[in-house]
């Protein structure tokens, strides 16, 4: 058992730490890939969009395997960066606090470490998850010791293909545009990232100052006295139920499809390194069924997410009680269910998210040759999934695929390193307890494939080396002394 009173006290012998770990590991790895310019401008090896945790870490892992030459942008200004202390309204974090995460088998760079660094050991102990908050704190620490290359207040307007078979990502900064050639891209685009939030066509025809997704900004404090509604009842829906009630609200009704709140962590339950290293291998319909099963089980909420709501009693969970009808009269909403009509002021749907490639801007022109897992797999009638057969079929480092071979030879170098991976991967590409597993996957198959593309470089570099590691001064021919010795 480890001394734990040995462990560093503070951030700065934390980092001594991580720097000595690194060094011994040599890492990251010597910068490798070789320059490339056109048109005068030097070529990006790999463009990552996102800088949440997905981006983050993929960006961490390329460097490590020595492709020094990329960037990760990120519409958001620094610190705020992904969910954690935008549009996530939970107090904690699902995951449990020992998850290893984005630490890529660093034990300095864990957010243990880094809690207890700060904190110390007795801490760590009463701790019983991560708040969210601490959580992006330990984010904007990892990038900042590991000096990610973030770009921030960045975004990717379109991802156009090139003749000369490389992308060019067009950014805006405010009003200024520029582009970036790039090699490789990954859209490390979080959990909508080939799509967004998803609403049901029942609030086409309603003004949206009536309603909002749950991953939408509200202003929670306008909302103080008002009656309230929320539709859904997964972790989003409740924790944006209970940021309503702490703000205030008279009344907080919920309203559920379901005649019961499901129970069980389906895919948790099951979690391990085989599941992690394993899914990917499995066949189209073992894939199929373990998707599908867990998504029609569905997730609950976090027992303590729910708590929190029920201990307002102005709350009302309403089960068994779809929305049959939405209408605005006067200065409200009328929500009808089966079992009556509720008058509200406001509406928030936690409906989740949808695939939608088309809805993304920055993919226009290379979204109608993606090839989805509906054109990949015959789904058996008893198993119809809209999301899943919308899913991008992908290849081996998450690289999306042609519907039609030839047809956009450089969608092979675009890579989907968010949520609607799960089908071809596993759950590898947004959840904390296998991101780093991901990551390396990713990585790997970046580095692979430019490596591939620069073997004629990389081949006159072989024939070019002529450092010798022996002079010729270290022995004597025997043979040629007994020549000159019989000669003589």
């Amino acid at each position: 058992m480890s001394d734990m009173s040995t462990f560093p006290n503070g951030l700065d012998a934390l980092e001594a730490r991580l720097r000595q770990d690194l060094a011994w590991l040599e890492l990251p790895a010597k910068a490798w890939v070789p320059p490339r310019v056109v048109d005068g401008h030097r070529v990006v090896d790999a463009v990552i969009i996102g800088a949440g945790m997905a981006g983050l870490v993929a960006s961490a892992m390329l460097k490590r395997l020595g492709v020094a030459n990329h960037i990760v942008l990120d519409k958001a200004p620094a610190g705020r960066e992904g969910p954690w202390v935008t549009f996530a309204r939970m107090r904690t974090l699902r995951s449990p606090k020992q998850l290893t995460g984005p630490a890529m088998g660093v034990p300095a760079l864990t957010f243990r470490a880094y809690y207890e660094a700060l904190h110390g050991h007795d801490a760590w102990v009463a701790l019983e998850k991560a708040p969210r908050e601490t959580w992006m704190d330990y984010l904007v620490w990892y990038r900042r010791v590991l000096d990610l290359p973030v770009r921030n207040a960045t975004t990717v307007d379109a991802i156009l293909t090139r003749g000369d078979g490389l992308l060019d990502v067009v950014c805006r900064q405010e009003d200024r545009t520029e582009t970036t050639i790039a090699r490789h891209v990954v859209l490390a685009t979080g959990r909508d990232g080939l799509g967004g939030p998803f609403v049901p066509p029942i609030a086409d025809e309603i003004d949206p100052k009536f309603w909002a997704h749950s991953a939408d900004a509200i202003d929670f404090a306008a909302l103080r006295g008002k009656r309230v509604a929320v539709v859904g009842a997964g972790a989003s829906a409740m924790d944006n139920a209970a940021t309503a009630l702490e703000a205030g609200v008279a009344r907080l009704d919920m309203f559920v499809r379901r005649t019961d709140l499901p129970r069980i962590n389906k895919f948790t339950g099951i979690g391990s390194q085989g599941v992690v290293h394993g899914f990917a291998g499995l066949p189209d319909n073992w894939k199929w069924r373990f998707v599908d099963y867990a998504m029609r089980a569905q997730t609950p909420p976090p027992r303590a997410s729910v708590l929190r709501v029920s201990a307002f009693p102005q709350a009302h969970l309403h089960l068994g009680s779809p929305i049959t009808a939405l209408a605005q009269d006067d200065d409200h909403l009328v929500v009808t269910t089966p079992k009556g009509r509720h008058s509200v002021d406001f509406l928030i749907f936690g409906t989740g998210f949808k695939v939608d490639l088309t809805s993304r801007p920055e993919l226009a022109a290379v979204a109608s040759h993606i090839r989805l897992w509906r054109d990949r797999f015959p789904v058996p009638a008893d198993m119809r999934n809209g999301e899943l057969e919308g899913s991008p079929d992908l290849g081996d480092a998450f690289e999306f695929l042609e519907a039609e071979p030839g047809a956009c030879p450089a969608l092979a170098k675009i890579h989907c390193f968010n949520f609607p991976a799960t089908l071809s991967h596993g759950k590898l590409t947004g959840d904390i307890p296998a991101i780093s597993e991901g990551a390396d996957r990713l990585a790997r198959g970046i580095v692979r494939a430019l490596f591939v593309a620069d073997r004629e470089r990389h081949f006159a570099d072989l024939k070019a080396f002529d450092t010798p590691e022996l002079l010729g001064d270290e022995w004597a021919d025997a043979d040629a002394r007994e020549e000159v010795s019989d000669a003589t």
